[in-house]
């Protein structure tokens, strides 16, 4: 997913181990001791809680019937180390914002998954030193927010790291022993063959190691797709992926499949319409696969103009649509019917900016770390990780973080 965006040891795992079923019903803030029904978290839409303008979920549960979000993205702290962080920045131990929006969508009867891994930064497989460690950091998060799921989403560069996958897995795996019942998705990039040389390796990881999440789901977009066809061939191809691998039948690797889709204009410049969302989504359910959803909700609304002038926005789906048109979908999958109805919205708060004067000029020759912050073409702009030479505004998925008009 395109996120337009010191380890505890093996005796902290070992602790943890010990804790068994009451890790995942551990006190947390947000006092959620429910669970969704596995439906739900496997029709969760990735949301970033923190960039990309994110939308007010209430607003979204009231407008669609949704219940599930998938929060993105969990990430090692950008100067290195084995802790959680939300986006490489903000350290989960700390962290009260997204604690927040989890407490909101559970007071409205939602829940959340987590997912760690994404396109951008540094991942704690990459950082941490085995699987005990990193499913220790992980633990750190399932404990923090109650979460009854978890989404390993492991894409290029990490998945061509093979010490950083077999720790990957093997945190999975120890996750999914230390809290029963804890929903466990495995997402990685789609091609037309299923997936690519780099995601087998990922599977024979998982089997080497005895380890089968909830589903292993792709991500069929960025890999020249040309609408629902193209990603339904790849969903049938990576059925045959899964049979071969691990010894399943057509139906059980159904069983264990899903599809991570991207609504609207995706990097590439391929189109996704909602028709296109239809008939994946008719085919996941003829086919009795687990996981239908989609990157993002912070881009489920149409851009202005419709067509973001030929560009891909983090923010927007670049697509003619009404807002939330693509939650629908997942919504469905779910096994409910979206509400027909005009609903009163929740309102967005409006941020009250702490100034509007502009920072010290960007400069090509200067180098910047994370939260350095800069001006440049009227803007200011907030460094995500180290930085040179980078244009803000370049790349919707660069370095640097629009902090709007100065």
């Amino acid at each position: 997913m395109r996120p337009l965006r010191a380890c505890l040891g093996a005796a902290a795992a070992v602790t943890l181990a010990a804790a068994g079923t009451t890790a995942l019903m551990a006190s947390n803030a947000s006092g959620a001791t429910t669970a969704l029904s596995n439906r739900w978290y496997a029709a969760a839409p990735y949301l970033m809680p923190l960039d990309n303008n994110p939308p007010n979920a209430a607003t979204i549960m009231d407008a669609t019937g949704l219940k599930a979000f998938q929060l993105a993205f969990v990430l090692a702290p950008n100067g290195g180390g084995c802790s959680p962080t939300w986006g490489g920045t903000a350290a989960v131990s700390s962290d009260t914002a997204v604690q927040s929006v989890i407490n909101t969508i559970r007071s409205k009867g939602g829940d959340v998954s987590v997912s760690i891994g994404g396109y951008g930064g540094t991942k704690l497989g990459q950082t941490c030193a085995d699987p005990a460690s990193t499913a220790a950091a992980y633990q750190q998060v399932v404990t923090k927010y109650g979460l009854h799921a978890i989404d390993f989403d492991l894409e290029e560069p990490e998945y061509e790291n093979t010490a950083a996958i077999k720790n990957e897995i093997g945190a999975a795996k120890i996750l999914q022993q230390n809290n029963p019942g804890l929903y466990v998705s495995v997402t990685t990039a789609g091609t037309a063959d299923g997936t690519g040389w780099f995601g087998k390796q990922m599977l024979l990881e998982a089997k080497s190691q005895g380890f089968t999440p909830n589903n292993f789901s792709i991500m069929p977009f960025d890999g020249g797709f040309s609408g629902a066809a193209a990603q339904t061939s790849a969903l049938t191809n990576f059925n045959l992926i899964l049979q071969s691998t691990f010894g399943w039948d057509q139906a059980t690797a159904y069983a264990h499949e899903g599809f991570s889709g991207m609504n609207g204009r995706s990097d590439s410049g391929e189109y996704f319409s909602q028709a296109d969302f239809q008939t994946v989504l008719d085919y996941a359910t003829n086919h009795h696969m687990d996981r239908f959803t989609f990157w993002s909700l912070n881009r489920d609304r149409q851009c202005s103009p419709p067509d973001n002038n030929g560009t891909t926005s983090g923010t927007c789906s670049s697509v003619a649509q009404n807002d939330w048109d693509f939650a629908k979908y997942s919504v469905k999958f779910a096994g409910v019917t979206p509400p027909t109805g005009t609903p009163t919205p929740t309102p967005t708060p409006t941020p009250t900016p702490s100034s509007t004067a502009c920072k010290t000029a960007w400069s090509s020759a200067a180098v910047y770390t994370a939260g350095n912050e800069v001006s440049y073409s009227g803007h200011n702009w907030k460094a995500k990780w180290w930085t040179q030479n980078e244009v803000p505004g370049a790349s919707e998925w660069g370095p640097w973080q629009d902090e709007g008009a100065c």
